[in-house]
């Protein structure tokens, strides 16, 4: 993967083409999430674990020279195995009023054969990046039958997007290969939206503030507390809460 972006032209640069899509759907349709959704249980804390690439880098909102930006940066990325989602925020994916970007991970061997289980979760797999890009119109609906007051809540829009990734088979070579794919994703990104995706002075303000609390909480003695109200508050009653004075 980091040889084919160092070399593949854009037209077939696959971390480019979807670091492209990702900025076109934020910047220009109001997208601020992307849902990645494996369809592999092994691969269940993936869309955490990218969490931290994605939007500890790009979480940026000045330019490298220091410009407050004016469009939008870093989506937010979350995401569950695809049969947990199904059954929890798919929904609101075809249906609800956000335009949601979706990546479904895929592998045509599993790990674990099991009769017919593999070419069931490979099905749903499709039948949803299908549902979601053509939905369903109110005039299928009204050929299957139903009752005129049930065809608005039984039609979909379509025209939600999606990217289907699909490897031979899970292997530590093929995680290793998506974990690049999109790494190289959010540089791209960081170069087009012309901020640095390697600084996290968010984080860093957390910690140093975190040492100034830290012997306040543990003082023995009742500390003179020169934060906000809020903080000083919850100081307070954490204090209280461990016999503190």
């Amino acid at each position: 993967m980091d040889e084919h972006f160092r070399t593949a032209p854009f037209t077939r640069n696959l971390p480019v083409l979807m670091a492209l899509l990702g900025v076109w759907y934020t910047d220009f349709f109001g997208a601020q999430t992307v849902a990645v959704l494996p369809y592999e249980q092994y691969l269940k804390r993936f869309p955490a674990y990218l969490q931290q690439p994605t939007m500890e880098s790009n979480g940026n909102h000045v330019t490298l020279d220091g410009t407050v930006v004016d469009y939008e940066t870093g989506p937010i990325y979350w995401g569950e195995p695809g049969t947990n989602g199904q059954h929890s925020f798919y929904q609101l994916i075809h249906q609800g009023t956000r335009l949601i970007p979706s990546d479904f991970i895929a592998f045509m061997e599993p790990l674990s054969p099991l009769g017919r289980h593999h070419d069931m979760l490979l099905a749903n797999v499709f039948a949803q990046s299908e549902a979601l890009a053509f939905g369903k119109t109110p005039e299928q609906v009204r050929e299957e039958g139903t009752a005129e007051w049930l065809v608005p809540h039984r039609a979909f829009e379509g025209n939600r997007p999606s990217n289907t990734i699909v490897a031979q088979r899970l292997t530590p070579e093929t995680l290793g290969k998506l974990v690049a794919l999109y790494e190289h994703c959010v540089f791209t990104q960081g170069a087009v939206w012309n901020i640095d995706s390697f600084d996290q002075w968010g984080v860093e303000l957390g910690k140093v503030l975190a040492q100034r609390i830290i012997p306040e909480l543990e003082s023995k003695e009742e500390p003179k507390l020169r934060h906000d109200s809020s903080t000083n508050n919850l100081i307070r009653r954490y204090r209280k809460l461990r016999g503190g004075s």
